[in-house]
């Protein structure tokens, strides 16, 4: 992995989880000291973290195992406030102030949400915070069994996505992918590197060993797919082991590589046009056109001549020069309507115009691709 600049670290309950089922604050300690060492480089850094649940049954006394959804739902409230308070206070001594983000899916699959909970993230990024990111059980069936969306596996992969990480590291209680299941094949071996997850490495996966955890290799294997698929590479590790984070950006050998299977532009590129709209657009200027294609910039409103169709924000939307030339599409941040009040005028009338501003930018860089 060549110098990334952004990362996701996910980690799973049975890592955060001892055999107790108590927090192992000793080993968040060691990760958190890892991690601040790595945010000190300039590495931005969002966490997904799974065991809110664990936490709950273990402060109440309570077996997990058979609980129905509306206990689990209670145990995630119960968990979710000490979990985070005990990163805020490992973080806080290292100088790194933290956010939570609790996300449901629809949060990320709704085209608003969507930008909304990306503008979130990467403005905590740039407030130099480390995101701290769970799935809001209290709220959310997916994740805790009524459909298995994973324990978090899928969701670090989507938020991946959503902020163009380039790389995620899935922080596990097994050293990586085996040829067979470890837990029932002591002599599997473990595979260093995957390039493609076909049949073959779907044969390997196991099912899940812990009634705390909730995905299994087959829910990472599916959560690795969706982020190899969008450009991003993965690596499977073992989270107890010693500073895994420094060791997996130093290059070390350990752990699972998963090669991305495209571009993040490829993908990026696949996507917004899959999900282009063709009930609006809009056509800028020479100055616009020449400030996205030649210097990668942003579209603001004082570069639109016109906006034609109707769009909601958080679609997809065509960017067409004077001539009629399709040069690039992206995420809209402003309805149509919108847009045609303020086109044409500067970032700081926005408000004035409208009486709200979601930011100074029509269509941000990052949403964004050119045609």
């Amino acid at each position: 992995m060549n110098n990334p600049s952004r990362i996701v670290v996910k980690i799973g309950t049975n890592v955060l989880i001892d055999d107790s089922g108590q927090l192992d604050l000793a080993l968040i300690e060691s990760l958190v000291s890892d991690i601040a060492d790595i945010h000190e480089q300039g590495i931005e850094v969002v966490i997904v973290t799974s065991g809110a649940i664990a936490f709950g049954a273990n402060m109440l006394g309570i077996d997990i195992e058979n609980q129905d959804v509306r206990s689990k739902q209670a145990l995630a409230a119960v968990g979710q406030s000490r979990l985070m308070h005990a990163y805020e206070q490992i973080f806080e001594a290292h100088n790194i102030v933290v956010a939570q983000a609790l996300i449901s899916r629809s949060d990320i699959t709704d085209r608003e949400g969507y930008l909304n909970v990306r503008n979130t993230l990467v403005t905590l990024m740039d407030f130099n915070t480390v995101p701290i990111i769970n799935e809001n059980d209290v709220v959310a069936l997916e994740e805790i069994g009524v459909k298995v969306f994973g324990d978090n596996d899928n969701l670090s992969s989507m938020v991946s996505n959503l902020i163009d990480a380039d790389l995620l590291i899935l922080l596990s209680d097994i050293d990586g992918l085996h040829t067979m299941d470890p837990h029932q094949h002591p002599d599997a071996e473990l595979i260093l590197e995957v390039n493609t997850i076909d049949e073959s490495i779907e044969a390997m996966a196991g099912v899940s060993h812990s009634s705390r955890s909730k995905g299994g290799m087959q829910a990472k294997l599916d959560a690795i797919k969706l982020a190899t698929a969008s450009g991003i590479a993965v690596i499977l590790v073992n989270g107890r082991t010693q500073s895994v984070v420094s060791a997996v950006l130093a290059g070390k050998n350990i752990g699972t590589f998963f090669k991305p299977s495209s571009t993040k532009m490829e993908s990026r590129k696949r996507w917004m046009l899959g999900a282009l709209s063709n009930d609006c657009k809009v056509v800028v200027d020479f100055g616009a056109a020449n400030a996205l294609l030649e210097w990668k910039g942003s579209l603001l409103p004082s570069g639109i001549r016109e906006v034609v169709g109707v769009c909601r924000r958080g679609e997809i939307i065509s960017i067409e020069n004077v001539n009629g030339k399709p040069i690039a599409c992206g995420i809209t941040g402003y309805d149509s309507e919108d847009i045609s009040a303020i086109k044409g005028l500067h970032s700081d009338d926005i408000l004035k115009i409208l009486g709200y501003y979601y930011g100074e930018e029509i269509i941000h860089r990052n949403n964004m691709v050119l045609l």
